[in-house]
């Protein structure tokens, strides 16, 4: 099992569920209840999912009376994109290269047809 907080990260986001979860928590607090409406599943399938995201720090638990509502915690986030970012640069880079061959091409195709 992984321990570093990126991996962790990684393992609570690698769930369709817990990325849904994390998407409706935007909108703002939300209930257990009002977490599962989307999903037919159990309470407890949803209490689980919510203990793996509380884990990796990606949501955290309020108290109103007796409701405890799920907040979004967006910080564990950041260190993803961080992590992404050079693979961005070099997605940008890719497709930047990609751009000029096809320039390239479609401008010998053009002095040709001169």
């Amino acid at each position: 099992m992984a321990t570093d907080p990126l991996s962790i990260t990684f393992a609570a986001l690698a769930d369709p569920t817990r990325r849904t979860i994390l998407a409706r928590l935007m909108e703002g607090p939300a209930t257990v209840k009002e977490l599962s409406e989307p999903f037919e599943m159990t309470g407890p399938a949803i209490s689980k999912h919510l203990r793996v995201l509380e884990r990796a720090g990606l949501i955290t638990r309020g108290r109103e009376a007796q409701w405890r509502p799920c907040l979004l915690d967006a910080g564990p986030l950041r260190e993803v994109t961080e992590w992404a970012e050079p693979y961005r640069r070099f997605w940008d880079a890719s497709y930047a290269r990609l751009d000029n061959y096809l320039r390239d091409l479609q401008a010998k195709d053009e002095n040709h047809g001169e």
